[in-house]
């Protein structure tokens, strides 16, 4: 029975410690106010931003997540950085794609000799026949049906 009341009186003096501890005994305050964290080192302005700047990035931490202004800059940047990075690209593969073509054909690949009819185009007289096609039958008229192209069959 001893133990129960000194394990009573010793919880009732740690609450009264802990009670006075955050209210505070007087006028002064017990836990100052922290100022909110601040974007130390953000992404470089003057420089595009490479694989370690964005690995080195360390967004500060809000009572609720991250602030969502420093993560909206952060992500703003990388994405103007990506499109910026995108249309370069798309510019030397055409520049690139332009060079090749004139350096295997001139820049007239294409373009047809004068006086050079275009020819017409036939259907080959070999093609291979569908399994339903007879040979030497009009590629029109369906087997499949006693009329042919599609009439209903005689009753």
């Amino acid at each position: 029975m001893r133990v129960f009341w000194f394990l009573l009186l010793a919880m009732v003096v740690v609450v009264a410690a802990v009670t006075l501890a955050v209210v505070g005994g007087g006028k002064s305050a017990v836990l100052q106010d922290v100022a909110p964290e601040q974007l130390t080192d953000p992404l470089p302005a003057t420089r595009p931003v490479g694989r370690a700047d964005v690995e080195a990035l360390r967004l500060p931490v809000a009572v609720r997540g991250y602030r969502m202004t420093d993560v909206d800059e952060a992500l703003d940047r990388l994405g103007a950085e990506l499109a910026e990075r995108d249309a370069r690209i798309a510019e030397l593969e055409s520049a690139l794609a332009g060079a090749q073509a004139t350096a295997v054909g001139g820049p007239d690949l294409l373009k047809r000799p004068e006086g050079r009819p275009e020819p017409e185009w036939e259907p080959p007289q070999d093609r291979p026949r569908a399994p339903w096609e007879a040979p030497g039958q009009d590629p029109g008229q369906d087997v499949r049906r006693p009329g042919g192209h599609g009439e209903e069959p005689q009753r």
